[in-house]
C-alpha cells in the first residue's frame, strides 16, 4: 500500500508535532481538532519550533517551506478522513473517547485505510474491538516530544496484520524514527512498564517520608546517570497523562497497585499538572520545553 496522504487526530502537546514529523517525512499530513483555537495555537508553536531548527541548521529554510506546503489544518473530521491512507489518533489517553473516535474513523476512512493510535498504554485491540477493521488497527508510540525523541513502539495485536504493522514501520522510518516492533500487545509496552515501575517506588519513597522528591531525582541523576528525575520527567510528560494511564491499568488489572498514587489524584485535583500549568512537583516560570 502506497501511502501518501497522513491524517492526524489532535492537536495537542503529541499530535502537532507528530503532524510535523509527518511533513517532513514527505507525506501529505493534516492536522485535525475540532477545537479552531487549538489548531491556530499548533500552527503558531509550529512556527517557531521550525524557525529555530533552520537557525540550529537542523533543516534549511527551503526544507522548513516544503514540509510547511504539505501540511493542512482542519477542524472537520468527516472530510479529513476520507482523503487519508494513514490516521494516528492522539487525543486523551481514555478509553472511550478513543473508542467514540476510532468508530467514527472506521465509518468515514476508507477500507483500506490504517488506523494507529499513539496511546502509550492502552493496547490496540480495545479500539480496534469497535471497527470493521481490526486486522489494520495498530499501536503507533512516539514519546514526548515527537520533534526530540528518536524511537517509535509499534504493537501488533493477534488480529494486526503483518501487513499493517510492516507499513507502519515503514511510516516511521520515513518519519525519520527509530521503529521498534512488540510482537504481541501489553498494557504499557516496553518504555512504560520500565518507566511505570520505576516512578512506583520512586513515588512510595516520597510519600512514605523517606527523602524528598528532590533528592529522590537528584540520586537517580547522579548515581543512575538518567537524564532527568522520574519526578521531573512526571512535570514534563504531565502528570494528568501519568494520572490516566494508571487509572486505565488500574481499571484492566483491577489490582490495588495499580491506583493512581495519592499525591498524583492530589496534583490533577489541584491542576498541578507539571510544566504546561506552570506548577507540578516543580514550579516553573517561563520554561519551555527544548526541541
Amino acid at each position: 500500500m502506497n501511502i501518501r496522504k497522513v491524517l492526524v487526530v489532535g492537536a495537542g502537546q503529541m499530535g502537532h508535532q507528530i503532524a510535523m514529523l509527518s511533513a517532513l517525512g514527505g507525506f501529505e499530513t493534516t492536522l485535525q481538532d475540532v477545537n479552531e483555537s487549538a489548531l491556530e495555537d499548533a500552527a503558531t508553536k509550529l512556527q517557531k519550533l521550525m524557525e529555530t531548527w533552520v537557525q540550529k541548521q537542523k533543516i534549511t529554510e527551503n526544507e522548513k517551506e516544503v514540509a510547511f506546503s504539505r501540511l493542512s489544518f482542519k477542524s472537520h473530521l468527516e472530510s479529513a478522513a476520507i482523503e487519508a491512507d494513514f490516521i494516528i489518533e492522539a487525543i486523551i489517553e481514555k478509553l472511550d473517547a478513543k473508542q467514540e473516535l476510532f468508530k467514527t474513523l472506521d465509518k468515514y476512512a476508507k477500507p483500506e485505510t490504517i488506523l494507529a493510535t499513539n496511546s502509550s498504554t492502552i493496547v490496540n485491540s480495545l479500539v480496534a474491538s469497535v471497527t470493521n477493521r481490526p486486522d489494520k488497527v495498530v499501536n503507533m508510540h512516539f514519546f514526548f516530544p515527537p520533534l526530540v525523541m528518536n524511537c517509535v513502539e509499534v504493537v501488533k495485536s493477534e488480529q494486526t496484520s503483518e501487513e499493517t504493522a510492516r507499513i507502519t514501520m515503514g511510516v516511521s522510518e520515513q518519519m525519520n524514527r527509530s521503529a521498534v516492533l512488540l510482537h504481541k500487545e501489553i498494557s504499557g509496552f516496553i518504555a512504560n512498564r520500565i518507566l511505570g515501575a520505576l516512578q512506583r517506588e520512586a513515588v512510595f519513597l516520597y510519600e512514605n517520608g523517606y527523602a524528598d522528591f528532590q533528592d529522590i531525582d537528584e540520586i537517580c541523576k547522579k548515581a543512575l546517570h538518567h537524564p532527568i528525575g522520574p519526578f521531573e520527567l512526571m512535570d514534563l510528560s504531565g502528570i494528568d497523562v501519568g494520572y490516566f494511564v494508571m487509572q486505565q491499568r488500574f481499571n484492566e488489572t483491577g489490582d490495588p497497585a495499580d491506583r493512581p498514587f495519592k499525591s498524583i489524584v492530589e496534583k490533577v485535583e489541584r491542576n498541578e499538572l507539571g510544566r504546561k500549568t506552570g506548577k507540578g512537583f516543580y514550579e516553573y516560570t517561563n520554561q519551555k520545553t527544548k526541541v
